[in-house]
């Protein structure tokens, strides 16, 4: 769904990316990313339409499952190469769940390599050095993780329209009541309601910056809150070089792995999130926005020069939650690769990888809705069913796009 875009610094936002020269698009999803528009939620009745609510709660009635809560899987059971179960802690025994057909791991980026490797799957040498037998050699298991970074962008508002005038504790009472008996209001929505997706510079044939503006200056945590009313737009790059790893800091499944997304490890990823501060700094510098600009609260009209903006982004910048491609999907003969195109772990049998970690490449835009596809397509493939046929949907590409950055 769509939020109620009630407030007019939504608008303004989009009005302000066309002022600037970018396109606006009906839709941000559908044939033309590139541009400034309305946003999706995955909401439902006001509540957030989680893969719990949407699939897993249905399922649940049905005799042919059973979820087990408060265990620990430790290792998926091997015969030869053939998966044959998972092995798993509850209440302080070990247990083991047999599968008759097949394996389907969906641990995520994170714990879905941890898993292979503590398993024996993954790269021979590491595996050996903990002691696990190996069972399939690939090398690429744990590597390649990618994400998103952003920063936040604030301003001051010169009006107190912002949500910072519902964080008091009456306003956030009457906000919860309207939730809890209607489903509606501001506690019905994410609030990223507007947003955008443009190009850094020339050259670049789609958009590899992305925008989700919010008409309040806060943190994710909401530890860092504005003393004021303010707005801001969360911006960052879609496609970083940087490449990070998940590796194993023990056997011991109970332990968190070594975990190293290397971010802007890549010269291309700073001028890239250079440009985020440039090009969003001329948005907000539209006549749209001037009924409501006050200062910049950040990065700070000071901050100009390439050297000023990289103390900025490394002190500032931080992850969007989007972890991905550790598992990545591709060819046998790939080193890298994890998973085939049916997502089958190769060099094992009757076991699968399920989850953002089988992205080659991370996505030009949020997880949630392609995580979700990659578990509907893959739930096909499990149970042979033919695929769709391919689409020839239309897809916008700006006729300039070699010669012009909008």
């Amino acid at each position: 769904m769509r939020g109620p875009k009630r407030n007019p610094l939504y608008d303004a936002f989009i009005e302000a990316g066309r002022q600037a020269g970018y396109p606006v698009s009906a839709d941000l999803n559908g044939e033309q990313q590139e541009g400034f528009g309305r946003l999706d939620m995955t909401v439902k009745d006001g509540v957030r339409w989680s893969t719990a609510n949407a699939y897993l709660r249905p399922a649940m009635k049905r005799p042919n499952l059973r979820v087990v809560t408060h265990a620990l899987a430790t290792r998926v059971e091997f015969e030869g190469r053939r998966a044959v179960g998972v092995r798993y802690e509850r209440g302080g025994a070990s247990r083991l769940a047999r599968a008759r057909r097949e394996v389907i791991l969906c641990g995520g980026p994170i714990n879905s390599p941890q898993l292979l490797k503590l398993s024996g799957v993954g790269p021979g040498a590491e595996l050996r050095a903990f002691g696990v037998p190996v069972v399939a050699a690939r090398p690429g298991v744990g590597e390649n993780l990618q994400d998103h970074l952003e920063f936040y962008f604030q301003v001051a508002s010169k009006r107190p329209i912002t949500l910072y005038g519902k964080t008091g504790f009456f306003a956030r009472g009457l906000i919860g009541l309207q939730w809890l008996l209607r489903a509606r209001g501001d506690g019905a929505t994410n609030h990223f309601e507007a947003g955008g997706f443009i190009r850094s510079r020339a050259g670049v044939r789609y958009p590899d910056i992305q925008y989700h503006f919010l008409p309040m200056a806060v943190s994710y945590d909401g530890k860092g809150l504005a003393r004021e009313h303010g707005f801001q737009a969360h911006v960052g790059p879609m496609r970083s070089k940087s490449r990070g790893w998940v590796r194993l800091k023990s056997a011991d499944p109970r332990e968190a792995p070594r975990i190293l997304f290397n971010y802007m490890s890549e010269p291309d990823d700073w001028e890239e999130m250079r440009a985020c501060v440039r090009l969003t700094r001329e948005i907000f510098a539209q006549a749209a926005f001037n009924p409501y600009r006050g200062r910049e609260i950040q990065p700070g009209e000071k901050i100009v020069d390439d050297e000023a903006i990289d103390a900025f982004l490394r002190d500032r910048v931080e992850s969007a939650y989007h972890p991905s491609c550790s598992c990545k999907m591709g060819a046998p003969s790939d080193p890298l690769a994890v998973v085939d195109s049916q997502a089958r772990v190769i060099g094992a049998e009757a076991l699968r990888v399920v989850d953002s970690s089988i992205m080659p490449s991370i996505t030009t835009g949020n997880l949630n809705a392609p995580t979700i596809m990659i578990g509907e397509k893959a739930a096909d493939m499990i149970r042979g069913r033919d695929p769709l046929p391919a689409s020839n949907a239309p897809c916008y590409v700006a006729p300039d796009w070699r010669t012009r950055q909008r």
